[in-house]
């Protein structure tokens, strides 16, 4: 990559982000397709996320991506959001042109998408999401988009659960509610897909769940957290037999969404195939 005069930044905004592996991804794809763009991670605390806005049209940094815990306090400060991210309450692409930032959630469609790829039908399927942060939010609202039949939404607070379910149930014909109950081998029983939007697994042995569950009902296990590629939680459901969906897959798939939208260049297939090697390379 060569760096000049020229060489715009694009970055991620969160907290923590030495884990990302979103550098790894786009100055990947920068290269391959000669976008004179570098991308770099900012960890930026919760009280100085208004500073690093303003920031961004200052430094007139091209782009971004926002993850953990920013996603939805950081629309208050951008200029406008596309109708998706305001139908979800989340952001996790934002566009500098000219100096206004516009919001984006690609989330969704990456998650959507690692399911669509492992040849999954979705329709009428009974989903429970653990969390409710702006990772489920993006989820569960593509999800309902793509018709799904229920959503349940488990997460230790109701606030936040049913904004989103609120939502759905106003928006889209998928059924939508949330509890706060923790979660049994019963209520598994009447699900087909688990999803866990969560950090936890992400950098310690948690699990979102009681590992001790057994079931043997076929349902499709999802964690977002891409970073032990084998969390608790997954290891849970290949002790139970259970097929998963790992979290690289989607954070592949976002950052395909995201850099199409900084660049209008659409990558190929053979790029994330190549991208998720280099992943399992770096996990080895």
């Amino acid at each position: 990559m060569n760096i000049n005069s020229n060489t715009k930044t694009i970055c991620l905004l969160g907290h923590p982000v030495k884990h990302s592996f979103s550098p790894t991804i786009h100055n990947y794809l920068f290269k391959k397709y000669f976008e004179n763009n570098i991308y770099v991670c900012f960890d930026v605390k919760e009280d100085k996320l208004k500073d690093c806005v303003y920031g961004i049209k200052a430094l007139d940094i091209k782009g971004c991506n926002v993850t953990i815990p920013h996603k939805v306090n950081i629309i208050k400060y951008l200029d406008s959001i596309d109708s998706n991210a305001k139908l979800i309450g989340a952001v996790n692409t934002i566009k500098n042109k000219g100096g206004i930032l516009k919001g984006y959630n690609t989330d969704g469609i990456g998650f959507v998408k690692s399911i669509l790829d492992k040849g999954y039908d979705i329709k009428n399927k009974r989903v429970m999401i653990i969390g409710a942060g702006g990772a489920c939010r993006s989820i569960a609202i593509e999800l309902a988009s793509k018709g799904v039949e229920s959503i349940e939404i488990r997460n230790r607070s109701l606030d936040g659960a049913n904004e989103i379910i609120n939502s759905i149930n106003n928006n889209f014909d998928t059924k939508a509610i949330c509890s706060k109950n923790t979660i049994s081998r019963n209520c598994l029983i009447d699900i087909d897909i688990l999803i866990n939007t969560t950090p936890i697994g992400m950098e310690s042995n948690l699990c979102p769940i009681d590992t001790n569950i057994e079931i043997d009902k076929k349902i499709l296990v999802c964690d977002i957290v891409y970073k032990p590629k084998d969390t608790v939680f997954i290891k849970w459901a290949q002790k139970n037999n259970l097929d998963v969906i790992y979290g690289i897959d989607m954070l592949i798939n976002q950052a395909l969404e995201a850099f199409y939208i900084w660049t209008n260049i659409n990558p190929c297939e053979e790029d994330f195939e190549y991208i998720k090697r280099l992943y399992e390379e770096s996990v080895e």
